[in-house]
């Protein structure tokens, strides 16, 4: 067989779509499924208690530690710190304190088999710190490097952007927090923040109907845009970074995931004056915040989105095109409904700019060297 034959097909930008219909689907079978296997691997990794967590990923993997931070901090209440795999390995690791019962690291890797992910795991493991693997493969290198993984995996996936995997990903970090509260606020507590994820299934299914419409229409209206900047902040600045991330992976746009108030010192000042700037708005604690940021960004020229409630549109004002999100939860599980428009905007991207995922529309683009 030539290499030419072993080539992979390119993935069509469909995908996009195919994956975020299938979130809402996936998510009620993985919640207590996820939870049992985040308790046996506590048990396994010697059931603690640790004094802080450490979340370690690449790409979507350190997107999803970002999202979950809140949720541990405030869930769990253990001081949290998400990084880059390469950040660890060379600026964190060795000031974390040596021995089983100080740090609990999470490496996250959908694959397995992300290579400076796994390398932390294999150099927090020498020094005595203890290791549990997120993975939606069980018998990757990680989840064996590690002292014990949690089981994400999903069915009938296809080669795409990560989406469903993302959702798995981000799921197993929530339920770990869950679980690693569970001894401070007891099991009933524990139950009722499961039923409340559990019951996410039908928001979801309805967020990824009223976003596809206006999400490909605002493709098509921004497909000139040079860059387009995403920004949330809280459990939303991990939702933005991810968001960024799909529509670099699925439509080849310059985009990037800010802090909302970082772009406010910063990037408000970039040329060209009407360059996209999509918000993030959820219930919460910067919701005020984020709201103003996003009409006075309009007010400066900006092409402005903003994702929130479907019932505060009429508080943005013509200049602001709304992404609606229905339904609400407490603000540390709200990525898993805040993220679903990305798949919908990268489709409408990539649809407009004759684009497939991942530079598979060139023959010499970065996927195939």
């Amino acid at each position: 067989m030539s290499t030419a034959d072993r080539t992979p097909l390119p993935i069509e930008p469909s995908v996009l779509i195919r994956q975020t219909e299938r979130l809402a689907a996936d998510l009620p079978g993985l919640v207590e499924t996820v939870y049992a296997r985040a308790a046996d691997a506590l048990a396994a990794a010697g059931g603690g208690p640790w004094s802080r967590v450490c979340l370690v990923g690449d790409g979507d993997s350190y997107h999803a530690g970002c999202a979950a931070e809140t949720a541990f901090e405030t869930l769990a209440g253990l001081p949290c710190e998400p990084q880059p795999a390469q950040r660890f390995l060379g600026y964190h690791l060795d000031v974390v304190p040596e021995g089983p019962r100080d740090t609990l690291v999470v490496a996250v890797s959908s694959s397995g088999r992300t290579e400076r992910v796994l390398q932390a795991v294999e150099r927090a493991r020498a020094r005595g710190i203890t290791t549990v693997a997120v993975t939606g493969r069980p018998a990757s290198p990680l989840a064996r490097a590690a002292d014990a993984h949690i089981d994400v995996s999903l069915t009938d996936l296809e080669r795409s952007p990560g989406i469903r995997t993302y959702q798995a990903s981000l799921l197993g970090l929530l339920l770990l927090a869950v679980r690693l509260g569970t001894e401070r606020h007891g099991e009933d507590r524990s139950r009722g923040l499961r039923a409340e994820l559990t019951a996410l299934a039908e928001p979801l299914a309805a967020t990824a109907q009223a976003l596809k419409e206006p999400c490909v229409e605002l493709g098509r209206a921004l497909s000139d845009a040079p860059v387009i900047a995403v920004a949330g902040t809280g459990p939303g600045e991990g939702t933005a970074q991810y968001a960024a991330a799909k529509l670099v992976e699925g439509a080849g746009v310059m985009a990037c995931g800010r802090d909302l108030e970082e772009w406010w010192h910063v990037e408000r000042f970039a040329a060209p004056l009407d360059m996209p700037l999509v918000v993030l708005a959820p219930p919460g604690r910067a919701q005020e915040r984020a709201a103003d940021l996003a009409i006075r960004a309009a007010a400066l020229g900006r092409r402005v989105a903003v994702v929130a409630p479907a019932g505060d549109a009429l508080r943005f004002g013509p200049d602001v095109t709304v992404l609606p999100v229905r339904g609400e939860t407490r603000e540390p599980f709200s990525p898993l409904l805040y993220h679903v428009f990305a798949g919908h905007l990268a489709f409408g991207l990539a649809q407009n700019l004759g684009r497939r995922p991942f530079q598979g529309h060139r023959p010499t683009g970065p996927a195939l060297v």
